[in-house]
Order: structure tokens, then sequence, then C-alpha cells
């Protein structure tokens, strides 16, 4: 069984979260750190993936100046998302060669893995079905949408990156109890006609934070036949 690391970064700037995935990912593709998953929160920020359309953004620059709302264009899939306190982010880097999710003939030219990308949302989105389980919540898929969803309402957003060396991205964005008025400011992943919802909403007590991570963690595990280690 693979070890994987496990860091809580508390609430990090958007920017220092990148950069440390990027760190981190030479260190993991080399040998040198373990598989790891990161798990924080981030300051009201929003981001556009590599399908990102202006559009969808629908505050202008003095609302977002207004509400502390910061945005990036990144390099992750889907289009635009929002992150901000109250919010779980996870960003799990895995040589995803290296945990079997990989077509079996491999990459013949030896240089670019071609890892199962569509598998490995699938994964994230059950962890994420199998951590809300954890707290009596039903969630699931949509047919032909990534991210999952409870009573129709998105309730956690995926959007990852898989680099040239194999070693996965970005992530997920799980609500449990921020301040919705923010998903006011874009048409979430481009999907109109669709509402948000979060945890705090769907029960109480709205668990604590580190409920959720525990979830998230011992869901991961099973998922993707990995042993955390807690890093502090």
């Amino acid at each position: 069984m693979h070890a994987c690391h496990v860091r809580d970064l508390g609430q990090v700037p958007y920017q220092q979260a990148w950069d440390l995935q990027a760190e981190l990912a030479v260190k993991i593709s080399a040998g040198e750190t373990p598989p790891t998953l990161l798990l924080l929160e981030h300051p009201h920020t929003i981001t556009f993936g590599r399908s990102g359309k202006l559009e969808n953004l629908l505050w202008d620059e003095n609302q977002l100046r207004q509400r502390g709302v910061q945005v990036f264009w990144v390099d992750r899939g889907g289009d635009v998302t929002y992150h901000g306190p109250g919010q779980l982010v996870g960003y799990p880097l895995i040589p995803l060669n290296s945990l079997s999710l990989t077509p079996a003939e491999g990459d013949a030219t030896g240089i670019i893995p071609k890892a199962d990308y569509v598998g490995y949302l699938r994964k994230l989105e059950q962890v994420l079905m199998d951590a809300l389980k954890q707290f009596g919540l039903s969630a699931g898929r949509v047919k032909n949408l990534t991210g999952v969803w409870v009573k129709g309402a998105k309730i956690a957003a995926i959007g990852v990156k898989v680099d040239a060396r194999g070693v996965s991205r970005h992530g997920f964005a799980l609500n449990i109890d921020p301040d919705m008025s923010y998903w006011d400011s874009i048409i979430g992943c481009g999907l109109e006609g669709y509402s948000t919802t979060s945890i705090a909403r769907l029960i109480k007590p709205v668990p604590s934070r580190q409920q959720v991570m525990e979830a998230i963690v011992s869901a991961f595990e099973a998922v993707f036949e990995v042993r955390c280690r807690w890093i502090t």
C-alpha cells in the first residue's frame, strides 16, 4: 500500500498554494516526497480554468474590490469557480501512473505518462461522496458534469491538471459553511440554471472543519488505496 502525506495548511493565499503545488510536484515525481494531499482554505478568490469564459464573471472590478475578491487564470480544467473561507479545498498531488491510473500498455515514448484522467476525476468524486455519507448526506453525480451534487445542487467542484510527469495538481472544493452570496459573482463552471449548496444548508449542527477533513482523509485512503500520515 502506498504511503501518502496529508498537510493541513489553514488559510493560504491562492498564489502561495499554487506555487507550493509546483514545488511539491517536482519532488514527488523524483521520489523525494510521498504523494501528498494538501487541505486548506483560500481567502475570497475566483479562478478560471482552461475552458474559462470571462462572461461567466458577473461582478465588475469595483464589486470584486469591495468584496475583497482576487481573480486568477490557472492551468486546471474547467471554467470558473469560487474559493473562500468556510470551504475545504483539497489538492491531491499524486503520480497517477504509480497508483494504477495509467493504461496497462503505457506510453511508447516513455516521456509523458498517459494517465486515466477521467478515472481520476471519478475517484475524486467518490472520495467526496463517501465522506459526505459519513454525515448522513446522500451525494451523487450528474450525467456529463464533473463535481458532486446533493438534491440537484452542487456541493463540491472539481478541476484538475496532470503535468508532464504524470503528477496531479489542483483538485476539489467542498462547501462546508461558506458565505453563499459570493456565488452571485459567477456562473459557476459556466453552468446556468444550477444552484450551489453547502453542508451547513443541509444538516445541523454543522460538522467542524476538522471532522470534515478526517472524513475526507479516511475516504481518500479507501478509494485510492493509500495509507495517509498527517504532517505538521
